[in-house]
């Protein structure tokens, strides 16, 4: 373990970029993995599924490599600028002393108000068009899935992000939320994979509310 660590820490000094685009590609393929092995054991549990053949749990490679492809595409050289950028910007721009409450709390919102809801946003589009899906129909997935994922995740990420913003060097920060974006690939394949599953329909339901008093007052 030791000597991956050190090898990680060489490639990073040495490729910084490529080292962040490898790893978030590879930590959310593996996340996706899981995703699908959730929703096929949820699903097996829920309809009582025999143990047979055409019931086995088959990875579907393709599904893989696309999500694979947003770690890679996105998540990996986007995050590696987003949070050296961040941290200049506090230092420079806020004047605002590193490690302090202020810091931390500044780090914390402008990653919760302004990346996580725009990476929702990329992911659940770019899913939606990699599996041939129009546009009108890509809006409609991104209706159904942002608000449930972003209401759910806000109650994560935050607490995720103090201890990184607080402790963890900068260099290693996107390190670390990859860890926890193995867990969170999983978790936003599991949702855009949930489709217009009866739970959605609580957070669907409220904005169409929403939406439909405010006509009411035009």
């Amino acid at each position: 373990m030791l000597r991956i660590w050190k090898w990680y820490q060489s490639c990073l000094s040495l490729h910084p970029v490529k080292t962040q685009i490898i790893s978030s590609g590879f930590l959310w393929g593996i996340g996706d993995v899981a995703a699908q092995y959730i929703t096929h054991s949820t699903a097996k549990k829920r309809l009582q599924y025999h143990k047979d053949d055409d019931n086995e749990f088959k990875v579907n490679w393709k599904r893989v490599a696309v999500t694979s492809m947003f770690g890679f595409g996105f998540v990996g050289p986007v995050g590696h600028f987003w949070y050296e950028e961040l941290d200049k910007f506090i230092k420079m721009r806020l004047l605002l002393r590193p490690k302090s409450a202020r810091f931390v709390a500044a780090k914390v919102a402008m990653d919760g108000l302004i990346f996580g809801p725009f990476d929702l946003f990329v992911f659940f589009t770019y899913m939606g068009f990699s599996a041939g899906k129009s546009t009108a129909q890509v809006k409609e997935d991104v209706k159904r899935d942002f608000l449930p994922a972003l209401i759910l995740e806000g109650g994560v990420w935050p607490i995720i992000q103090v201890a990184n913003f607080r402790y963890v060097p900068v260099r290693y920060q996107l390190l670390y939320v990859n860890i926890f974006c193995l867990l969170d690939s999983a978790f936003l394949s599991w949702i855009e994979q949930q489709k217009d599953a009866p739970w959605k329909q609580r957070f669907t339901s409220f904005t169409s509310m929403k939406e439909g008093g405010g006509q009411g007052r035009l």
